[in-house]
């Protein structure tokens, strides 16, 4: 009964820590339901970052016009639009999103609802005003 006990112990514990939000997520328009983008989230030290793989959206040469700083002409293709954010229980949060469609940098976190779906909310100031998205896994 004990070995049981430590190998549903042991199982469970594999099983959150396989839950990752690495990978590439689809994204879609809010109202019209259609797809806008393919965007890599990826892991560099212990900090999550995403960038746009493919937009749907925009033609293949799109830059970032209304982008400020280093980004502003940047190609929307490549384009790092979340950076810094930490991995804090079941949330990554304390990190910034990039609405590429208007330049405009919010405070962002993240939350895995299952292994194919991400609830990413956007905010200014406090949580409570701001927009939420879910992306899906690409399978």
């Amino acid at each position: 009964m004990k070995y049981l006990f430590t190998l549903c112990i042991m199982t469970l514990s594999f099983v959150s820590y396989g839950q990752s939000i690495t990978g590439q997520w689809e994204t879609y328009d809010d109202e019209t339901k259609e797809k806008k983008a393919i965007i890599e989230i990826y892991k560099t030290d212990n900090l999550y970052f995403a960038k746009i793989v493919k937009s749907f959206k925009s033609d293949k040469n799109a830059v970032c016009d209304n982008c400020k700083g280093a980004k502003k002409g940047k190609p929307i293709s490549g384009l790092v639009i979340i950076e810094n954010i930490k991995k804090d229980d079941d949330e990554f949060n304390g990190g910034t999103i990039l609405d590429p469609e208007n330049g405009k940098i919010y405070k962002c976190y993240l939350e895995l609802v299952n292994k194919n779906k991400l609830k990413v909310r956007g905010f200014l100031g406090v949580s409570l005003f701001g927009r939420t998205q879910y992306w899906i896994r690409k399978e």
